[in-house]
């Protein structure tokens, strides 16, 4: 973080992760944007790992429901144990990918702002035709996902390593196409949220140990305690708005966003 952006910018980009980390809109797209748009500078570690704050809002907001799935697995219960399972398959492919990929992803994929905007409006679009085409819902509880739609979402989870892609929308999309309920497919990409970032935040601070300073300490602490505000705030009421209005809001927010940004690229040459 730059020294002369003070405590504001990191104040600013914690409050956004949490707005858009459990969104289908990619979090790290539009971090990555404000950047390069608005001179809202951060280095890489920043991201991942202001990314803490959003988990804890997860595990805030889901304590009760996670201290039954532990404690119903310790007790031998079978449906925790498939969805303990469940979770850890469509988690897996995208954390074998970002680790053999991390280099390229942070570096190559991350810099390229055209991309970003590319990805934002076609995933809009995806998200906007998946959300209105009549489908055949027949899974409307997370833990009775059969394995193979695990495989499936873990499958469609690992195009969210692209920037702009959104692992919440690769996720979505993944699910309702393979018949879960709007509503179950967005609060199962909580759950699977949790090691993915767990592991993102750890192998990134192993990474980057080196380049933390005392002033890049404060400002991720800055954006963290943001994230975690914002972020329990919005995970408190999505799954009631997703039964509501659907995705069609963030798919028609992706597709402007990501439009306005390819004009600005396009003037700005």
């Amino acid at each position: 973080m730059n020294a002369d952006q003070g405590l504001f910018v990191p104040l600013i980009l914690g409050i956004l992760e949490g707005l858009t980390e459990f969104l289908p809109v990619s979090s790290t797209g539009h971090l990555l944007l404000a950047g390069h748009f608005f001179g809202l500078t951060q280095p890489a570690t920043f991201i991942v790992l202001i990314q803490l704050g959003a988990i804890l809002a997860i595990v805030t907001i889901y304590f009760a429901k996670l201290g039954m799935l532990i404690r119903d697995a310790l007790t031998g219960k079978a449906y925790a144990w498939q969805f303990a399972l469940t979770v850890v398959v469509a988690c897996a492919p995208a954390v074998i990918a970002g680790v053999l990929l991390r280099d390229f992803i942070q570096g190559d994929l991350w810099e390229s702002p055209m991309l970003i905007c590319m990805t934002l409006l076609i995933g809009g679009i995806v998200l906007l035709l998946v959300d209105r085409m009549p489908k055949q819902e027949k899974y409307d509880d997370i833990y009775h996902f059969p394995l193979h739609l695990a495989v499936i979402v873990g499958l469609f989870q690992m195009l969210s390593l692209v920037p702009g892609v959104s692992r919440s929308g690769s996720t979505v999309v993944g699910a309702m196409l393979f018949g879960a309920t709007k509503r179950a497919a967005a609060e199962f990409t909580f759950f699977i949220a949790l090691p993915i970032m767990v592991g993102a935040f750890g192998y990134d601070l192993y990474k980057s140990r080196d380049l933390i300073d005392p002033s890049l300490a404060l400002s991720v602490g800055i954006g963290f305690a943001a994230a975690f505000v914002v972020g329990a705030i919005v995970v408190r009421y999505l799954l009631d708005f997703v039964s509501r209005y659907g995705f069609a809001p963030f798919a028609w927010w992706r597709i402007a966003v990501g439009g306005a940004g390819i004009i600005a690229l396009l003037v700005m040459r």
